[in-house]
């Protein structure tokens, strides 16, 4: 799964990696956890990229609650073609998620540990997501889900599952509604294209959000 990831990247940097024609509106965040407002890029229906802000947490427009969300942060891959809560917004609404990097917890002698993880040739990771406009008593609401896949080798050791990362060459394929098979770049990201390392427990606190949450603590944690 993917629980928390940091996006602190320069606006005008987000725009040019992901074809905006303008930088989005966005702050620095180094701890971003679900159920938050994030910047996703989606194609407009004239075909161009945009970005906009939707809620972390997919409420599926049928849904008769809202809470529902609080159970879907993450959609795996295996399955998000066939599930009622995802197979609509996978087929039809498919997004990009600009990360400077995520999350995830090591378990070590009993102990969680938390490892960021970030890319080595780019700025920034596309994280493959879905959304959904969900019609709630209080008016519409914009809400998306992260995919995830099995792990590469950088990852296994750290945990089992991580988040799809799209490569910056099939952006547009997976944007593209007209898509026919989305499925094919649901895989693992290169490894050779990652670093990993442990952070400050202070993470695991949503309420901590400065730089030092991504910076590197001796790796024998």
């Amino acid at each position: 799964m993917c629980g928390r990831y940091a996006l602190h990247s320069n606006p005008d940097v987000i725009a040019l990696q992901f074809g905006l024609d303008s930088p989005p509106r966005t702050e620095a965040s180094y701890n971003i956890p679900p159920s938050s407002m994030v910047l996703v890029v989606k194609n407009s229906p004239e075909g161009k990229p945009v970005a906009g802000k939707y809620r972390w947490g997919l409420i599926p427009g049928w849904a008769k609650d809202a809470a529902i969300g609080n159970r879907l942060a993450n959609a795996r891959g295996e399955t998000i073609a066939d599930k009622p809560a995802f197979r609509n917004a996978f087929r039809k609404w498919r997004c990009l998620v600009p990360a400077s990097g995520f999350y995830e917890w090591k378990t070590t002698a009993g102990r969680k540990h938390p490892w960021y993880l970030h890319p080595k040739d780019a700025a920034l990771f596309g994280l493959a997501g879905i959304t959904e406009l969900w019609n709630g008593p209080d008016g519409p609401v914009r809400t998306m889900a992260l995919i995830t896949t099995g792990a590469n080798e950088l990852m296994r050791p750290i945990h089992d599952r991580m988040p799809v990362i799209i490569e910056p060459g099939d952006y547009a394929a997976w944007l593209d509604a007209k898509n026919e098979n989305p499925k094919a770049l649901l895989r693992p990201y290169a490894d050779s294209r990652m670093e990993a390392y442990p952070v400050s427990p202070r993470v695991n606190t949503p309420a901590n959000d400065d730089a030092s949450l991504v910076e590197r603590l001796d790796s024998r944690v």
